[in-house]
């Protein structure tokens, strides 16, 4: 049996991709991660103090990043 060429009413729902800002806030989180346990490993406390830091920000600017894109691509306004 072959394709009959209708098409299903059913729309296919496929998962939104990652917003990039997300994405690029998360590979700055994990190369801060990095950075730090190099450095802490090394003996810089206080550089790799900042390197934590930084990894903290880069990580709350992923989560922002991520439920921003999911309230506008569920319609939702706030304000």
């Amino acid at each position: 049996m072959g394709d009959t060429g209708r098409r299903s009413s059913v729309p296919r729902q496929e998962p939104a991709p990652m917003p990039r800002l997300a994405l690029y806030a998360l590979v700055v989180c994990l190369l801060a991660v990095a950075a730090a346990v190099v450095s802490f490993v090394r003996g810089g406390v206080f550089v790799g103090i900042v390197w934590v830091l930084l990894a903290g920000l880069s990580s709350n600017m992923t989560w922002y990043y991520l439920k921003r894109g999911r309230a506008a691509r569920d319609g939702s306004v706030t304000g």
